[in-house]
């Protein structure tokens, strides 16, 4: 297919080199700032252009994946002269809708991964949620994700929505705890690496065991002496405080639950 790809940042960085490797033209890069464009352009064997009015009308497929707030602000102009286009944007928590008073075919593509340019991801073993405004939407859709990946689901958006808060608390926010374990060994002089193996079979046992199940430590038993020695370790950082009696309580609430 051809394909304008808006966006030249984290998801649309993959997602176009995927898209490039099965085959696909990525007519044209966009970004609002050249230097994004033109650094992935060349890779796609793609145009740059950082201009909305220098994006051709005759592509099979403009794939969006900006900022939410960005995406509403550029519909109007990205849609004008093209309202039989086919348009998706790649955000989870925006419903397919935001399209409808500018295109007549429209939907989404939602790659359940996290993105960094640095790092290369298989997109085979992504996720890809799709959904379209008609049948014939959906089957464009499907054939394109199936193209890159050989897990692709129809989704709505009421579910999407639910599926992005649980990869907030998944990913975004273990993330964060990560973060924070690191910054209480670095205090220390201590390598972060020392976690690596406790993380990967943390998130490896999920492959086999509910997350429930797989919960251990302090909190599960409520050992309020460790909990407490812990507490002390924190000194003055309330904020760190507040977040280990918060995670605590709901790790002993969970796994006392029937």
């Amino acid at each position: 297919m051809n394909i304008c790809l808006i966006g030249a940042g984290n998801l649309a960085t993959h997602l176009g080199r995927a898209l490039h490797e099965a085959g696909h033209c990525i007519c044209q890069v966009y970004s609002r700032t050249s230097a994004s464009a033109e650094i992935l352009a060349p890779k796609l064997n793609s145009q740059p252009i950082c201009q909305l009015s220098a994006l051709r009308n005759d592509a099979d497929i403009y794939i969006v994946a900006l900022k939410d707030d960005v995406l509403h602000q550029i519909l109007p102009q990205l849609c004008r002269h093209r309202s039989t286009q086919l348009f998706v944007h790649t955000a989870g928590s925006i419903p397919m809708d935001v399209f409808r008073q500018f295109t007549q075919t429209y939907g989404v593509i939602y790659p359940l991964q996290t993105f960094s340019k640095q790092r290369a991801v298989s997109f085979r073993h992504i996720p890809c949620l799709i959904e379209g405004n008609s049948k014939t939407v959906c089957n464009v859709l499907n054939t394109l994700c199936r193209s890159i990946s050989d897990d692709v689901r129809e989704v709505s958006s009421a579910d999407r929505k639910y599926i992005h808060l649980a990869a907030v608390f998944g990913c975004n926010f273990t993330n964060l705890c990560y973060t924070l374990a690191a910054e209480i060994l670095k205090r220390r002089k201590l390598p972060f690496e020392l976690l690596l193996p406790l993380i990967d079979e943390t998130a490896a046992k999920l492959h086999t065991m509910t997350p429930a199940a797989a919960q251990t430590g302090p909190a599960v038993r409520f050992d309020e002496h460790v909990m407490n020695r812990q507490l002390e370790l924190l000194g003055n950082d309330d904020c760190l405080k507040d977040i280990y009696k918060m995670l605590s309580r709901q790790i002993h609430c969970l796994s006392t639950r029937p």
